[in-house]
């Protein structure tokens, strides 16, 4: 059984779908490709181009945890959002060691 959706999650998902299916369709490395040189951009880039990498990063991890919030249960749900914000503590320390 289904649990309803709220129109917002409805509206998120339809908007998101021709994005999905351009990942879905792309080759299988694509989106960790993309999530590993945003990632060592944040690392290792001057503090102009790496904190707006870890902030493209944070985003694009939480749109994907939004859009499989569903169909997580329990720990995975915990870990994406412990990501996130360890994503964004990086970025604001990049930013304070300036």
């Amino acid at each position: 059984m289904s649990t309803p959706s709220s129109p917002l999650r409805q509206r998120i998902t339809k908007v998101s779908y021709p994005y999905v299916a351009k990942l879905h369709a792309a080759p299988k490395l694509t989106l960790p490709g993309i999530t590993l040189v945003l990632a060592l951009a944040g690392v290792f880039a001057p503090v102009a181009v790496g904190v707006p990498a870890l902030v493209l990063l944070a985003l694009l991890l939480g749109w994907l945890a939004f859009l499989s919030w569903p169909a997580v249960t329990g720990g995975p749900k915990f870990l994406r959002i412990f990501s996130i914000l360890i994503i964004l503590l990086f970025a604001v320390s990049r930013i304070a060691n300036s």
